[in-house]
């Protein structure tokens, strides 16, 4: 069954748990999920403040934007 997830974050959450930190996925543009792949940059470039963003299969293209 598909879902739109709301995610607001634009960047990973830090876990430090063992001897390096382990970043998991906040924006939901990560295709190694659910660890961070550094693709929340493009969150910070092309998305603004308010709207709410729908993207493709692949995560990479904006399809829709929406007001909040």
């Amino acid at each position: 069954m598909p879902r739109y997830v709301r995610l607001e974050a634009d960047g990973p959450y830090r876990i430090d748990p063992q001897d390096k930190p382990v970043f998991v996925c906040g924006c939901g543009l990560s295709k190694n999920m659910p660890f961070c792949d550094g693709a929340h940059k493009a969150c910070k470039t092309s998305e603004q403040p308010g709207k709410t963003y729908v993207y493709d299969e692949k995560r990479e293209n904006i399809v829709e934007e929406r007001d909040e």
